[in-house]
C-alpha cells in the first residue's frame, strides 16, 4: 500500500513540476504552446474560410469548448488521470509478476527506422481509437458519458476536445495493453499526437474540407460532420466513427456521406433536456447511471414481493 501512495504522489508532484515548465519553458516539443498555436491557427482558417458564413466567429458554447479543450488536455491529467493510470500500470504489472510474466513486449521494433515506429503507432492506436469510439456510441452507460461531446450544436475547432473525462479513461484502459506488447522504442511520441491534434481540430472546425483522394485515408469536416448529424440512417447507432483515419470506415462500412451536411442539425435525440452547463454535463452520466441503478433496484424489489405474495397463496 505505501508503494501506490508514493507512485500517488509522485505522479502529482512529478505532473504539477511537468506542467508548470511547460508554461514558463516554452521549447518545440512543447504541448501547451502547441495547442495554443494549432488552436489559433485552425480558428483563423474559420474566420477566413467559413462553410457555414451565418455562424458567429464567437459560436454557441465556444469558451464551454475552450475550457474542455485545456481541462482534458492537461488539467485532468493533474486532478487525476496521472496518478491513477500510474497506480493502474504499477498494480496491473505486478498481477502479471504472479505469473511470472515480467515482460509485456510481443513485437520487437526498436530497431525499425523513427518514420515505420510513428507510422505504426498511428495506425495501431487510431484502430483501437476507432472500436472504442464505436463502442461508445453502442454500449448504453459509454454513450451516457459520450453524450458530453455530441451535444455539441454548432461545430468548430475547440468542440474536438469537448468530451467528459470518463472517455479519457475508457480510450487510454483499452489502448494500453495492445500498445504495451509493441516495444515502441520512441519516447517521444510528440509528432504523432500533434498530427492527430491537427487532423481532430480540423474535423469539428466550420470549414469545407474534405482533402481529395485523401479523404479515403484521413478524417475530415465534410465526413465529420455527418457523426454528429442530430437524425442518423435507420437502424444505425452511428456512422463516420474515425478519429484521425476514415480508412476504417470505409474498410468495414460504416461511412456515410450522402450530401452536403453544412446545414445538417446537430445533435442527439432528446438533447433538449441535456444541461448547457459544465458542472451539470460532468455529473449528467453519473446521475443517469445511479437513477438507472435505482429504477433497476425498484423492479428488482417489485419482482421479489410479487414473487412473496405468489407463494404466500
Amino acid at each position: 500500500m505505501n508503494e501506490y501512495l508514493k507512485i500517488i504522489r509522485d505522479a502529482y508532484v512529478g505532473y504539477w513540476n511537468y506542467l508548470v515548465q511547460e508554461v514558463t519553458h516554452p521549447t518545440w516539443h512543447n504541448y501547451f504552446y502547441w495547442l495554443i498555436g494549432l488552436s489559433l491557427a485552425v480558428w483563423t482558417l474559420e474566420i477566413i474560410f467559413p462553410w457555414r458564413k451565418n455562424q458567429s466567429i464567437f459560436r454557441r458554447d465556444f469558451w464551454l469548448d475552450a475550457f474542455y479543450m485545456f481541462f482534458n488536455y492537461f488539467l485532468f491529467s493533474l486532478i487525476v488521470y496521472n496518478a491513477i493510470s500510474n497506480v493502474a500500470v504499477n498494480a496491473f504489472n505486478d498481477f502479471l509478476g504472479l505469473f511470472g510474466v515480467k515482460n509485456l513486449i510481443a513485437i520487437e521494433i526498436q530497431t525499425w527506422p523513427k518514420f515505420a515506429q510513428l507510422l505504426l503507432l498511428l495506425v495501431v492506436a487510431d484502430f483501437i481509437q476507432w472500436n472504442v469510439h464505436r463502442m461508445l456510441h453502442r454500449v448504453s452507460w459509454m454513450w451516457e458519458f459520450h453524450k458530453v461531446h455530441h451535444s455539441v450544436k454548432e461545430m468548430g475547432f475547440a468542440a474536438h476536445l469537448r468530451f467528459h473525462w470518463m472517455e479519457t479513461i475508457i480510450y487510454k484502459t483499452v489502448q494500453y495493453i495492445p500498445l504495451a506488447m509493441i516495444g515502441f522504442g520512441l519516447k517521444d511520441f510528440f509528432i504523432v499526437y500533434m498530427f492527430t491534434t491537427v487532423i481532430g481540430h480540423l474535423n469539428h472546425a466550420n470549414l469545407n474540407l474534405s482533402y481529395g483522394p485523401l479523404k479515403y485515408i484521413l478524417n475530415n469536416p465534410k465526413m465529420h460532420i455527418w457523426h454528429h448529424a442530430k437524425t442518423l440512417p435507420d437502424g444505425s447507432y452511428g456512422v463516420n466513427f474515425g478519429l484521425t483515419l476514415s480508412v476504417w470506415d470505409y474498410i468495414f462500412h460504416t461511412n456515410y456521406i450522402p450530401e452536403s451536411g453544412r446545414d445538417v442539425e446537430l445533435g442527439f435525440s432528446g438533447d433538449e433536456q441535456f444541461p448547457e452547463d459544465l458542472e451539470h454535463q460532468i455529473i449528467y452520466p453519473l446521475a443517469q447511471h445511479k437513477s438507472e441503478n435505482s429504477l433497476l433496484n425498484s423492479m428488482h424489489q417489485k419482482l421479489k414481493q410479487h414473487h412473496e405474495e405468489k407463494m404466500a397463496h
